[in-house]
Protein backbone atom coordinates (compact mmCIF):
# COMPACT_ATOMS: atom_id res chain seq x y z
CA UNK A 1 0.00 0.00 0.00
CA UNK A 2 1.14 3.21 -0.92
CA UNK A 3 1.70 5.97 1.51
CA UNK A 4 0.09 9.29 1.26
CA UNK A 5 1.88 12.22 0.06
CA UNK A 6 3.50 14.52 2.50
CA UNK A 7 1.61 17.68 3.22
CA UNK A 8 3.80 20.73 3.57
CA UNK A 9 1.96 23.68 5.43
CA UNK A 10 3.75 27.30 6.34
CA UNK A 11 3.41 29.14 9.62
CA UNK A 12 4.90 30.97 12.14
CA UNK A 13 6.51 28.74 14.76
CA UNK A 14 8.09 30.88 17.19
CA UNK A 15 6.04 29.94 20.01
CA UNK A 16 7.06 26.40 19.43
CA UNK A 17 10.64 27.55 19.12
CA UNK A 18 11.20 25.72 16.17
CA UNK A 19 12.22 26.04 12.40
CA UNK A 20 9.99 23.02 12.04
CA UNK A 21 7.42 20.24 12.90
CA UNK A 22 6.93 16.99 12.10
CA UNK A 23 3.78 15.27 12.61
CA UNK A 24 4.68 11.33 11.38
CA UNK A 25 1.11 9.74 11.93
CA UNK A 26 -0.57 12.81 9.22
CA UNK A 27 2.53 12.54 6.89
CA UNK A 28 1.90 16.81 7.56
CA UNK A 29 5.26 19.22 7.81
CA UNK A 30 4.78 22.66 9.49
CA UNK A 31 7.87 24.82 8.16
CA UNK A 32 7.90 28.27 9.91
CA UNK A 33 7.40 31.07 7.28
CA UNK A 34 9.71 33.09 8.00
CA UNK A 35 12.73 30.93 6.75
CA UNK A 36 14.59 31.73 3.62
CA UNK A 37 16.82 30.41 1.38
CA UNK A 38 18.89 27.20 2.24
CA UNK A 39 18.02 27.34 5.73
CA UNK A 40 14.06 26.73 4.69
CA UNK A 41 15.77 23.93 2.01
CA UNK A 42 17.48 22.49 5.33
CA UNK A 43 14.11 22.32 7.43
CA UNK A 44 12.14 21.18 4.78
CA UNK A 45 14.40 18.01 3.80
CA UNK A 46 15.36 17.77 7.65
CA UNK A 47 11.12 17.04 8.70
CA UNK A 48 10.87 15.03 5.20
CA UNK A 49 13.49 12.65 6.67
CA UNK A 50 11.85 12.14 9.91
CA UNK A 51 8.89 11.27 8.29
CA UNK A 52 10.18 8.98 6.07
CA UNK A 53 12.88 7.62 8.83
CA UNK A 54 10.88 7.39 11.98
CA UNK A 55 13.77 5.30 13.77
CA UNK A 56 16.77 7.63 12.93
CA UNK A 57 18.11 9.52 15.48
CA UNK A 58 18.37 12.79 15.78
CA UNK A 59 21.81 13.48 14.60
CA UNK A 60 21.69 11.40 12.10
CA UNK A 61 18.78 13.06 10.46
CA UNK A 62 20.74 16.12 10.85
CA UNK A 63 23.59 14.59 8.98
CA UNK A 64 21.76 13.77 5.98
CA UNK A 65 19.55 16.89 5.88
CA UNK A 66 22.60 19.33 5.92
CA UNK A 67 24.15 16.85 3.24
CA UNK A 68 20.93 16.68 0.92
CA UNK A 69 20.33 20.53 1.50
CA UNK A 70 23.29 21.58 0.81
CA UNK A 71 23.91 19.36 -2.80
CA UNK A 72 20.39 20.83 -3.82
CA UNK A 73 21.53 24.05 -3.35
CA UNK A 74 24.72 23.71 -5.41
CA UNK A 75 22.65 22.65 -8.50
CA UNK A 76 20.29 25.65 -8.17
CA UNK A 77 17.02 24.29 -6.80
CA UNK A 78 15.39 27.44 -4.98
CA UNK A 79 12.14 28.48 -3.99
CA UNK A 80 10.20 31.23 -5.97
CA UNK A 81 7.53 33.15 -5.55
CA UNK A 82 5.09 33.16 -8.47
Amino acid sequence: MKNPPIKITYRKLGREQAHGLAYKEDRQIIIDNRLKGIECLETIVHEILHIQNPRWAEIKIIGHSKELSELLWQQGYRKIDL
